[in-house]
C-alpha cells in the first residue's frame, strides 16, 4: 500500500470520522474550519484530490465533498482505530443476557446473535459449521440512509436466503483478517455492485465441537471502535461459556 503523508493521513482520518458520524461527503472549507487542520482549503482540496487519485476517496456525485472508498476505510480502520475496551458492565451485562443457554448451543447462538444486533443497531449473522445461518436485527438496517434505497435494502434481504452466499464469501475472505483478529468485508469485497455502500465484520468462534463465524452486516461507515470490540467480544464470549 503506498504511504501516506502525515498530511494525508490526518485529512482522510477527518474525511472518514466525519463521514461515519453524518453519511455525507465532506468539502474542503467545512472539514479545514471544523477540525483547524492549520492549512488553506485549498491546500486541502489539493490534497483531497491526491487522495482520491490514489483511491482513498471518491467525489460525491451530488456536490464538490469526498468520501472514503473501501480502501480509504480499509486504511483508517487497519491504521487509524483504536478499538475501545468494553465496561466490565457491559461485559457482564452481555454475559447475563445469554448465560442460562450455555448448555443449549443452538439457543445460545441465536440469543448472542440477537443481542449482538442489538447493541450494534446492525444486523447480525453469525455460522455453524452444520451448514445453518443465523439472523437477527434486519430491521435496524432501515434506520440508515444508506438503506434508504430500495434496491440496496432489496438486495440485502434477498441474501438473507442465500445461505451459500454467505459461506462462499466467508470461503473467500480466509486471510483477510486485520491485525486486531477480525475480518472486515468493504464493497466490492461483498460481489455486488449494489452493495457498494455496505460492510461485512465477523469474527471465527469456537465453542466446544461447535465453529464458525458471528458478525454485523451493515453500513461500510461504522463506529469501528466500538464495533470491533462488540463483535470479538460475542465471538468470544460464546466459546467462553459453551457447556458441550
Amino acid at each position: 500500500m503506498t504511504d501516506l503523508t502525515q498530511r494525508q493521513i490526518q485529512i482522510l482520518r477527518c474525511i472518514a470520522e466525519e463521514f461515519i458520524e453524518t453519511a455525507e461527503a465532506v468539502g474542503s472549507e467545512s472539514l479545514e474550519k471544523k477540525y483547524s487542520l492549520g492549512v488553506s482549503p485549498a491546500t486541502v482540496r489539493n490534497e483531497m484530490a491526491t487522495l482520491t487519485q490514489m483511491g482513498y476517496l471518491k467525489k460525491s456525485h451530488s456536490s464538490s465533498g469526498r468520501a472514503p472508498t473501501s480502501l480509504g476505510l480499509k486504511y483508517y480502520v487497519r491504521n487509524l482505530v483504536k478499538p475501545e475496551t468494553m465496561s466490565i458492565k457491559d461485559e457482564v451485562s452481555a454475559k447475563e443476557k445469554v448465560w442460562d443457554y450455555r448448555t443449549e448451543f443452538d439457543r445460545l447462538l441465536k440469543e448472542a446473535t440477537r443481542e449482538l444486533a442489538q447493541r450494534t443497531r446492525s444486523m447480525a449473522i453469525a455460522t455453524t459449521d452444520q451448514g445453518h445461518l443465523v439472523v437477527t436485527g434486519a430491521s435496524n438496517l432501515l434506520e440508515q440512509p444508506e438503506f434508504y434505497d430500495i434496491d440496496v435494502t432489496k438486495t440485502i434481504l434477498s441474501l438473507l436466503d442465500r445461505t451459500d452466499y454467505w459461506f462462499e464469501l466467508i470461503q473467500k475472505s480466509l486471510g483477510s483478517t486485520f491485525e486486531q483478529d477480525f475480518h472486515l468485508l468493504l464493497g466490492e469485497d461483498l460481489g455486488m455492485e449494489l452493495l457498494e455502500p455496505c460492510g461485512f465484520i465477523y469474527q471465527h468462534y469456537e465453542a466446544g465441537p461447535y465453529k464458525g463465524v458471528m458478525g454485523i452486516v451493515g453500513p461500510a461507515r461504522q463506529p469501528y471502535s466500538q464495533v470491533i470490540p462488540l463483535v470479538n467480544y460475542f465471538a468470544n464470549l460464546i466459546g467462553e461459556i459453551t457447556v458441550s
